[in-house]
């Protein structure tokens, strides 16, 4: 019964996550993808890139996934300077994820979460009381 319950609870907790996501602000959105690959990128930190069954891989393709999915939404026409920045930002982490990858290694990836964290920064500090 009690595994019944806790697949219950968690069953309710991923419908109540998938609602949170669908209906939150684009601000929030945006700042949950940033949170999502700044996780991801130290849990492929934490893994030893060069061991047998590593998850350092499949760590660094989520953390792409996410950054590649910023890029190409960017919409340069409100802000095409800032809008070209930000592209060569999401550019810099993708190289150094990419680089992570080729070299088996994870001394790239703290540059890559520097840029993300003040990405991450920035958005935060965008007010959403009244959205």
């Amino acid at each position: 019964m009690t595994t019944n319950s806790s697949t219950s609870s968690a069953h309710a907790a991923s419908v109540y996550a998938q609602t949170h996501i669908e209906h939150a602000p684009p601000v929030k959105l945006v700042r949950l993808l940033y949170q999502g690959a700044i996780r991801f990128i130290d849990s492929a930190a934490e893994c030893e890139p060069g061991a047998h069954g590593s998850k350092f891989d499949y760590w660094l393709g989520r953390a792409d996934e996410i950054v590649l999915e910023l890029r190409i939404s960017i919409e340069p026409s409100h802000a095409p300077e800032l809008a070209a920045n930000l592209r060569d930002l999401y550019l810099f982490v993708e190289l150094a994820l990419a680089r992570a990858r080729k070299e088996r290694s994870a001394e790239p990836l703290p540059g890559a979460r520097a840029v993300l964290t003040r990405l991450l920064e920035a958005w935060t500090s965008i007010d959403t009381t009244g959205v």
